[in-house]
Order: C-alpha cells, then sequence, then structure tokens
C-alpha cells in the first residue's frame, strides 16, 4: 500500500507580505536618514579663511550620534573631524560647524574646497553620505617669502 504525502506550505516572515496585500521594495528598507548640507560659506581675513558649514540632520538629530566631516583642498584632505551631536531638546536639527585655515603662504588664485559629510559605520561604512563643493577666490592681504602648496587648519570647533 502507497501512502501518498504532501508537504504542507508553512507561512514564513517574507511570505506575511503577500498575505496582507502589503506592497514590498527594497527602497522602503531603505534608510530614511539624511545629512543634507545647507551652506558652505567663507570669510577671508588677513591670512586666514573662515569656513561656516550649515548642515541640517534628518528626520532629527536624535538619529545621530556622531557625523564626520572630511574638507579637502583641491583634492587633498585637509582635515577629518568627528563631530558629536548632542541630543538636548533646547538645540535644533540644523547645526552650524565653523573650521578656520591658515592661507599663509598660498598664492592668489581659484581654489576648489569640498566638504564631505557622513555617519561612520563600525565596519568602515560611509552612511547618509554627501558632499557640496565651493570655489573661493583667494587674493592675500600680504606678501609671504616662503610659498606652501596646501593651507593648514587652524582651529575646529570641538562640539556643536
Amino acid at each position: 500500500m502507497a501512502v501518498d504525502v504532501k508537504q504542507l506550505n508553512q507561512s514564513t516572515l517574507e511570505d506575511l507580505s503577500f498575505q496582507f496585500n502589503i506592497n514590498r521594495n527594497k527602497e522602503s528598507i531603505k534608510s530614511i536618514k539624511e545629512i543634507v548640507i545647507n551652506s558652505v560659506s567663507e570669510t577671508t581675513k588677513e591670512d586666514e579663511l573662515t569656513f561656516k558649514v550649515e548642515f541640517s540632520l534628518l528626520p532629527s538629530k536624535e538619529s545621530f550620534s556622531k557625523v564626520n566631516l572630511d574638507l579637502y583642498f583641491q583634492e587633498h584632505m585637509l582635515n577629518s573631524t568627528t563631530i558629536g551631536i548632542h541630543q538636548s531638546t533646547l538645540l535644533n536639527d540644523t547645526s552650524e560647524f565653523p573650521l578656520i585655515l591658515d592661507m599663509r603662504g598660498i598664492v592668489a588664485g581659484e581654489y576648489l574646497f569640498r566638504v564631505e559629510m557622513y555617519e561612520p559605520w563600525s565596519s568602515g561604512e560611509k552612511l547618509s553620505f554627501t558632499s557640496k563643493e565651493i570655489s573661493v577666490q583667494y587674493v592675500p592681504k600680504t606678501r609671504e617669502e616662503r610659498l606652501v602648496k596646501i593651507p593648514t587648519v587652524k582651529s575646529v570647533a570641538e562640539q556643536i
């Protein structure tokens, strides 16, 4: 006597989306956290160039604990700073981060600066990556005897 055994189809968690008529796509699984660089402004003083990077953390700053900010000058990395994000309810989701560059010895000309921001991950991956470029026409106030090709970072804010 032969017995015909049929396998039961048991529902898995992946199958539940079809049972409840839910549209599932890979875009809905993506992270909704985002860093937006609103503006990068510069101010030239005697031998300094001050940058102010204004950025927003979406959906709110509470979604982030730290963010990295990298500053590039003509494709050379000048500085990489990890910014700790305070979770105070008194602060809003838009922040400003100042950087001061020592431009002594840099010749007059137009220079390209790039700001990259991202959330660092333990695997070394850069999450919520964004960047913005700014072209700066630099004219030194005084002439230096010694010329340099890359400026140095003079001051970086500690926290936001």
